[in-house]
This record gives structure tokens, sequence and C-alpha cells, in this order.
């Protein structure tokens, strides 16, 4: 699952929204969308998004915003949760390629975010979101990716790579991510992982993988009572 909530008195975030488990679990549509026989999602029992998002505590009523990160099938198989929701973010140069080029091929699926009543918000570049939240473009890993800044009270502030960085030594050792849609964007994502470099290096910024399982075994674990 890969998906982040930050909470306000007033409302949450959400970003990224992870898989759509339905695709995964009807055997015809996991056929029609899983084509390379290396990669298909595993996910647990229920539907891990709505799962997780009841365990926390947080109501989908109070959610203002939905960030994505790119739309990678594991990153936008959740949204079909926000239709008809609130806006849905996302750096302007990723939704034309989603919407006009991407395909199986580039692992994204079009019936996960093709979604009549999803209200996008294009961005372009660096953009508040909200107090303490910001979108950070990291293009390469795909041509719009982004990252998010978060500033945290206790902390400091917490910038979730998302797929800009896979492991934890992508950003110690300044090695960019493991693919990009195409190998024109090489250059792109070595210019974000040297981003994300430095603002590791920075006092009170922490940067973190979106796929590292030893990096977010480390991190502090929910009561016991959401786990």
């Amino acid at each position: 699952m890969t998906g982040a909530a930050v909470v306000y008195d007033d409302g949450w975030v959400l970003l990224d929204t992870g898989f759509n488990v339905d695709t995964i679990r009807d055997p015809a549509a996991r056929a029609a969308h899983y084509t390379a026989p290396s990669y298909i999602g595993v996910v647990p029992p229920g539907d891990p998004l709505p799962d997780q998002v009841a365990a926390a505590g947080l109501r989908w009523e109070d959610l203002a915003m939905v960030g994505i990160s790119h739309l990678h099938l594991d990153h936008s198989g959740g949204l079909r949760h926000v239709v008809g929701g609130p806006e849905v973010v996302i750096q302007a140069r990723e939704h034309a390629f989603a919407m006009d080029e991407a395909g199986l091929e580039h692992a994204y699926f079009r019936s996960d975010y093709e979604l009549p009543g999803l209200a996008w918000r294009l961005l372009d570049g660096e953009v508040e979101l909200a107090p303490g939240l910001r979108a950070v473009p990291t293009y390469g890993h795909t041509p719009g990716h982004q990252s998010f800044a978060v500033d945290l009270p206790a902390e400091g502030t917490v910038v979730l790579a998302c797929d800009a960085a896979d492991l934890r030594a992508n950003i110690t050792g300044a090695i960019p991510c493991g693919t990009t849609t195409s190998p024109d964007l090489a250059e792109a994502a070595a210019r974000s992982i040297g981003l994300l470099h430095a603002l590791d290096r920075r006092d009170g910024t922490q940067v973190w993988p979106g796929h590292d399982p030893d990096f977010w075994a480390t991190r502090r674990r929910p009561p016991a009572a959401y786990a």
C-alpha cells in the first residue's frame, strides 16, 4: 500500500492512494491489466485504503485534498474512492502524459484515473498546498512525478520522496530511482535525486524513501488499536 495522511485540526489530506484491489482480485481484470509476468500487486484482505483510513480514526467527509505523486498503478488505484470529492492535485505534465500517452507498458492503468467526477487541479512546479505542506517537483521516474514536503511540529520537515527514491540508499548515495518511463528522463531523475540528497543533508529535514521496507520498519508505529 502506497499512501499517507497529513492531518490538520479541521480536516486531512491524502497523499497517494495505493492499488485498486478490485483489479487484482478479479481474474479477467487482472489478466487484462497485469501484462508483465514479473509483476502483480499483492494486497492484504479487505481494501487497505478505506480500512486504514477508518483505523486511523479519520472520516472521508473531512478529506480536504488528495495529492498524487504520479499515476502509476500502485499510487492511483484508490482514486475511485474520491470521485465527486475534493480536488486531486497533480503536476500538469504528469496528467498530460497519463491522459495522452501512457499505457500498460508504462504501468499506468487508465481505468484507475480516467474517472468522471475527479476534481483535478493541475500544478506547475513547487506549490504550497496547505500550511506546512508543499508539492516538490521531482521529475524523472515519470514525466511529472512530485514529492511532498510536510512540516511537523516535533520532527521538523519530512519530505516524502515517493518513487523519486525507492530506497534510503538512493537518498544517502544520490543514486537515481530504479526506473523511468523513458530513457530521456534519466537526466531529470538525476537532478531530482540530487535535490532530495541535498534536502536530506539540511538541518531539520528528513527525506523518506517510497519503497524501502527496512526503512519503514524503523518508523514510529501507530497505537495497537490501529495496527
